[in-house]
């Protein structure tokens, strides 16, 4: 069939049964605006309108059921707020009673005695007795013959704006009833008959069919598989396109030189061996140096697997084929500290290492100005100062952008505008992306991943306390600094109540400063509403071992590296995000002492909540972690990836559907190598598809 989808372009208010009013309320609160967006909006779950159940067959365990009785009388009882009707239904088993508390006026003129009646509802138990309380009922005489064939009644999710306008589950459901009628041979196919006939599924037209009036529950898994791998295969295609397309078009410097600074530092220098994971991650990057195209690849290592080293030796092979290269990070600390671990580990090399940051005194940045310009500065480390257009490389050949995620678009775009050919870029972050996130958000990027940890680092012992256990969390707190160690201890701090949480800061710490008092315990605080200056100063004094303790907001997530702190005390530990969890527990576990992750909590927990802390004490794995919180968040809240439309999935789960995701990926690879431009007969529909949702859709280097 030729691919048209004019049809479904069809504003929604055009549809029978909808008009302008309700047009609006669709549009406002279910965000439906066209044919094809009512198609897409497919049911939650389904419930069995098969078989009609006896009343006498009642029984506790009956989830919601459908019944057919005469009713027998109906009768308002009780005043006010506790006025109800209630109405008696038999058949030739027994009799149930039908109650309703609210819209007793409109029930009272559809329900009448004598009549029978087709009723679906969870029975209750009340006093010994069955009811069914605000039951869905009609007339058997005129059940509607349409939605009397479709046994498994598919639910939509409404919102009460649009239920008060006649728009609840089974008003959505009605307009589905009058769409497939006017649709009926107008739904194009757009995957090739090679693809549906490999990967077993079933056709586009039948699949939308099955998934709003299903005959069963096998059909629907069929039908959803199959709307999944079209919506993931797309996805998959545009990414790979995307990607085959930007290596075409973006040649890269050709690094073919491991020279001088690199052998040395390897050699002579390294204080430690690398793990397999960093020689692995160094000769992926290697050979994209040497490939003669950009660069673009994502590093994800774990917090304390290497990374910092791997960009150092990146930077090295730039630095020996005559370039220079940067590093930006997303905070002033976090720069220091890539600036003083760089500076430490290039001295022997005479290397040249500027910083620039906000805070940059004018004679500074003067000077490092000229020193890039002239090319005498080779690695230049810093924030979003560096993108400023006055800053200017003589030959930038390297760009490391740290917790990428951090960085809007605009500005990864200026750093490009530095250079005619643009510099190799390495994205780093420390935050694990489940491999179905990583394949989906950065699946035009090369992904290189470190896997493990440096010999000799301790497993930090998590453990998960409430309140009532919060003396002996002290006594082991004190135990702790008496051996020299120091402690940091974590307050959440929520943007929605900053002022309440920056109390409870405030509160904590003359709570701790009273257990911890002076001058035998010196204590720290850091948070948002203090001046730069003030929070490095604090860190500094922390790091230096000046303080015993540090009190802080999540500020610290991306912060410096304290080896001597040993551990960390969340609070209201609930209240924070699983990967928030994790990046904190990073602090701790940077020397060569068992460290410890104590998070404290109140009694009250959501199943959420239970799930993250348990994960937390049962695993350091990140991207076991970073799994868990996939499921419990979903994809659109994690990393950002909400920003980018990227996640607006219809029914696609990355949590869930990761085996249909790789499927789909191997499905659009093939078609990337055999026919990229979609020439042959049977790839025209998707060529004609990916046409029309081009004018829809973000720019693909956005995620770049």
């Amino acid at each position: 069939m030729v691919y048209r989808s004019h049809i479904l372009k069809t504003e929604i208010e055009y549809l029978k049964g909808v008009g302008p009013a309700r047009a609006a309320v669709l549009k406002k609160y279910l965000e439906l605006f066209t044919f094809d967006d009512l198609l897409n909006y497919f049911p939650f779950r389904y419930v069995d309108r098969s078989k009609i159940y006896k009343i006498a067959d009642i029984n506790s365990d009956a989830a919601q059921i459908q019944i057919q009785g005469v009713v027998s009388r109906v009768s308002e009882i009780g005043t006010g707020k506790s006025k109800r009707l209630i109405a008696t239904l038999k058949d030739d088993s027994g009799s149930i009673e039908l109650v309703w508390f609210k819209g007793q006026k409109w029930m009272k003129q559809i329900v009448k005695e004598g009549y029978e009646y087709l009723v679906f509802c969870k029975p209750s138990r009340f006093n010994s007795i069955y009811n069914m309380v605000h039951p869905e009922i009609e007339l058997y005489a005129e059940r509607d013959e349409r939605k009397a064939k479709v046994k498994f009644q598919p639910v939509y999710s409404s919102s009460e704006n649009a239920v008060a306008k006649g728009l609840d589950s089974k008003g959505i459901f009605k307009l589905q009833i009058e769409l497939q009628s006017i649709l009926s041979g107008n739904i194009p196919e757009i995957l090739p008959a090679e693809i549906l006939k490999k990967f077993k599924l079933i056709s586009r037209k039948e699949a939308y069919q099955i998934i709003h009036f299903p005959k069963d529950l096998a059909e629907v898994e069929k039908a959803r598989n199959r709307l999944k791998f079209e919506e993931l295969f797309v996805l998959q295609f545009e990414l790979l396109k995307y990607k085959q397309n930007r290596g075409k078009a973006y040649k890269g410097f050709m690094f073919t030189t491991v020279g001088e600074h690199f052998n040395t530092f390897y050699h002579n220098i390294l204080p430690f061996e690398l793990t397999n994971a960093q020689k692995r991650v160094i000769k992926e990057i290697r050979i994209d140096m040497k490939s003669g195209r950009q660069m673009n690849r994502l590093l994800q290592g774990d917090v304390g697997s290497g990374k910092t080293i791997v960009a150092l030796m990146s930077m090295l092979i730039a630095i020996d084929n005559g370039y220079q290269a940067v590093i930006i990070a997303p905070t002033e600390i976090l720069a220091n500290q890539h600036y003083q671990n760089m500076q430490s580990l290039t001295q022997e090399l005479g290397l040249q290492v500027g910083l620039l940051t906000g805070s940059s005194k004018a004679a500074v940045r003067k000077k490092l100005d000229e020193e890039l310009r002239s090319g005498n500065m080779h690695i230049v480390i810093g924030t979003h100062a560096l993108l400023e257009e006055k800053v200017v490389f003589k030959k930038l050949g390297l760009a490391i952008i740290d917790e990428q995620h951090r960085f809007g678009v605009a500005q990864r775009a200026r750093l490009w505008a530095k250079s005619k050919t643009p510099p190799h870029v390495l994205v780093m972050t420390a935050t694990p992306i489940p491999r179905t996130l990583a394949m989906t958000f950065y699946g035009d990027l090369d992904t290189s991943v470190i896997d493990e940890l440096p010999p000799g680092r301790k497993e930090i012992i998590t453990k998960h306390y409430f309140e009532k256990s919060r003396l002996a969390v002290q006594g082991s707190m004190k135990k702790i600094i008496q051996k020299g160690q120091q402690v940091y201890i974590v307050y959440p701090l929520i943007q929605e109540s900053e002022t309440l949480d920056y109390q409870n800061l405030m509160d904590g710490y003359d709570v701790i400063a009273r257990d911890f008092p002076r001058p035998e315990y010196q204590l720290g605080i850091v948070h948002g509403k203090m001046k730069s200056e003030d929070k490095e100063q604090e860190m500094a004094r922390f790091k230096k071992g000046e303080l015993h303790i540090l009190v802080s907001t999540t500020v610290i997530e991306v912060g410096v590296d304290v080896p001597n702190a040993t551990a960390m005390i969340i609070e209201s530990a609930e209240r924070f995000g699983l990967s928030q969890l994790h990046q904190l527990r990073g602090r701790v576990g940077r020397g060569g002492d068992q460290s410890y992750c104590i998070l404290m909590t109140g009694n009250k927990l959501t199943t959420d909540a239970r799930t993250r802390l348990e994960t937390m004490v049962r695993t350091n794995d990140g991207f076991k972690i970073a799994e868990v919180d996939l499921n419990i968040r979903g994809p659109g809240d994690l990393a950002g990836t909400q920003q980018s439309g990227l996640m607006n999935f219809r029914i696609a789960h990355l949590a869930t559907d990761h085996k249909i995701l790789n499927a789909a990926r191997v499905a659009a690879s093939h078609i990337i190598e055999n026919d990229p431009e979609l020439i042959d007969p049977e790839n025209q529909g998707l060529k004609l598809f990916l046409k029309e949702q081009a004018q829809q859709k973000f720019n693909w280097s956005k995620i770049s």
